[in-house]
């Protein structure tokens, strides 16, 4: 059990603001929070990377914040995967994995290297042993990460966004094999931006928020009943993805990259991403540019996982004008052929007199 007492950490400006928790043996916590918000410190705090300004971190009954407690059994007790590997380049993928176990636990090569190919089996990296790390993906150098983080047998697992710096099609499999590790009972500590991911794999989650856990609970309470306005605020921005229209010269290449990446994050087939993007696409530039004296479209997308559907919403004009109004014929058509439903309502006395709720076939 880990009980943290009134955390403090400042660097120039003050990071953690007085933390308080009880982390149980077993409990598997998601870490969550706007970029900047203290959740890598918080984690970084827990194995004293980053030492504390201030408060006790207790583990197991010692304080190992103490200034007297020796740092080296921290190793042996909670182990660290960070988002960017931290691999020694110059040594193979085996060495990589039995030199901490020679270092902090004393064991012989041989012990080591058994070990080694046993944990590279897990991670399903048995082919990768005498690799090195040049010479790998990011999702197998984040595996090998993971299999020397095992490798000294921790009794608490720290991720510190350990897919943030993989491409998507790698995500997948890290995330298989921390989803396989919540069936060992080790204490763990995910910080991520995959809502769903924490939703999948957590008993609990922090929500962190101006230098403290704003509010924490089961998956369900946070990511479905939130009480407090910051996280409720959060999770729907996480949920939809946003966009304020207000020039012709809007980067809809890089939205298009993100319409992909949340569809991807989301496990929404290829053929409804296909077809959000081009009802993005059509009505944008084709319908309401060419109609539109004022480029000034607010457009909202949100994916409800529980039945499947995909909504997008354009918000637009001062004026009545229902895009089905349009002369463009051939990109309603196209909108139609890729639509379940579409339904327009006015707003007369809004900032946006149009509203237009697109179903993604």
């Amino acid at each position: 059990m880990i009980e943290i007492k009134d955390l403090h950490k400042t660097f120039h400006n003050p990071i953690l603001k007085g933390i308080n928790t009880t982390i149980n043996d077993g409990d598997i916590i998601a870490v969550i929070g706007e970029s900047g918000c203290g959740k890598s410190t918080f984690i970084r705090c827990i194995n004293l990377l980053n030492e504390p300004t201030s408060g006790q971190i207790i583990l197991d009954g010692e304080i190992i914040s103490d200034k007297n407690y020796d740092k080296t059994k921290i190793a042996r007790k909670i182990g660290m995967v960070f988002q960017s590997f931290n691999l020694f380049n110059n040594y193979n993928v085996l060495e990589n994995i039995m030199i901490p176990q020679i270092v902090i636990l004393h064991k012989s090569k041989q012990e080591a290297y058994d070990t080694a190919i046993s944990l590279l089996k897990m991670v399903n990296l048995s082919n990768k042993g005498l690799s090195y790390p040049e010479a790998l993906s990011g999702g197998q150098k984040q595996r090998v990460a993971i299999a020397r983080t095992l490798a000294v047998d921790p009794e608490v697992l720290l991720f510190d966004e350990p897919t943030s710096a993989l491409d998507p099609t790698m995500v997948g499999e890290v995330e298989a094999v921390i989803k396989q590790l919540t069936k060992t009972g080790k204490t763990m500590l995910i910080v991520t931006h995959d809502m769903d991911f924490a939703k999948s794999i957590a008993t609990r989650v922090f929500f962190m928020c101006d230098g403290i856990i704003y509010e924490e609970g089961t998956p369900e309470e946070i990511f479905e009943k939130p009480k407090k306005e910051k996280t409720k605020q959060f999770i729907h921005q996480m949920k939809v993805l946003e966009y304020n229209i207000q020039d012709r010269y809007f980067d809809f290449y890089k939205t298009y990259a993100e319409i992909v990446n949340y569809c991807q994050k989301n496990l929404i087939n290829h053929e409804m991403a296909y077809y959000l993007q081009s009802i993005f696409d059509e009505i944008c530039i084709e319908i309401l540019f060419p109609y539109l004296d004022e480029i000034d479209i607010h457009c909202e997308i949100e994916y409800d996982p529980i039945n499947d559907n995909l909504f997008i919403v354009f918000n637009y004009g001062k004026d009545k004008y229902d895009i089905r109004d349009s002369e463009n014929k051939l990109s309603l058509s196209i909108i139609e052929g890729f639509s379940k439903s579409i339904r327009y309502k006015e707003n007369p006395k809004d900032k946006y007199y149009n509203t237009v709720s697109i179903r993604v076939k």
